[in-house]
């Protein structure tokens, strides 16, 4: 994993800064206060290559045609039926734009810190609009949420009293062991946590010759 901007590692730089606006966790049946016209739901079972089934969170059910968020690299965490997506439409909302898949996102997101590389930091993403900073004392994060197909990320840096930064963050590419986010500024390469399994009590005894006796 490759750290492409030596950046501050508390992914608060101003690029990509926004006024702060209500907290949404993805489950929004009002999209008019913010006018995202992202389209929030489940992933259906008609899902294929080239269309997405939406069951919305306002109890519709769309199809839209996907092609052009795969030809240009937009279709982001895979398409899975069951799963929760975030889609942005065009403006007849026939054809998606952007399409993320907010369960790809959950889950513990690191890499190197910038400072010396001695350890990795970063951020878990849970549901419910939850996030934690992983390793960064100097930062706590607030909340999460996908909105105009966009990561948002809310924090407060440690000496900054209670002042919140809203920071959005377009997604270049989420897989199941790669998130590559951008802001105005720098691009910043995170891999899964590797979570160390816990040693096992049980100790194994070497073998000695007594045992291939017959």
């Amino acid at each position: 994993m490759t750290l492409v901007a030596a950046v501050v590692f508390m992914m608060s730089s101003c690029g990509g800064k926004s006024q702060p606006v209500p907290f949404d966790n993805g489950d929004s049946t009002d999209m008019s206060a913010m006018q995202d016209p992202t389209i929030y739901g489940v992933c259906g079972e008609s899902t294929a290559m080239n269309t997405i089934q939406v069951i919305t969170d306002l109890g519709d059910t769309v199809q839209l045609d996907i092609t052009y968020a795969r030809d240009n690299n937009k279709v982001f965490g895979g398409l899975q039926a069951g799963d929760r997506m975030a889609v942005v439409p065009n403006v007849k909302k026939t054809e998606a734009l952007i399409v993320i898949n907010q369960a790809a996102l959950l889950g513990n997101w690191v890499m190197p810190n910038p400072l010396d590389g001695s350890d990795e930091v970063g951020f878990r993403i849970k549901e419910g609009g939850i996030v934690e900073g992983i390793e960064q004392s100097t930062l706590t994060y607030k909340t999460w949420r996908l909105v105009r197909g966009k990561l948002e990320l809310v924090d407060v840096r440690e000496g900054a009293g209670e002042e919140e930064e809203v920071t959005l963050y377009d997604l270049v590419r989420l897989t199941p062991d790669s998130l590559i986010l951008k802001d105005n500024e720098d691009l910043y390469e995170y891999g899964r946590q590797q979570l160390k399994k816990p040693d096992s009590d049980i100790k194994l005894e070497e073998a000695s010759e007594d045992d291939y006796k017959i």
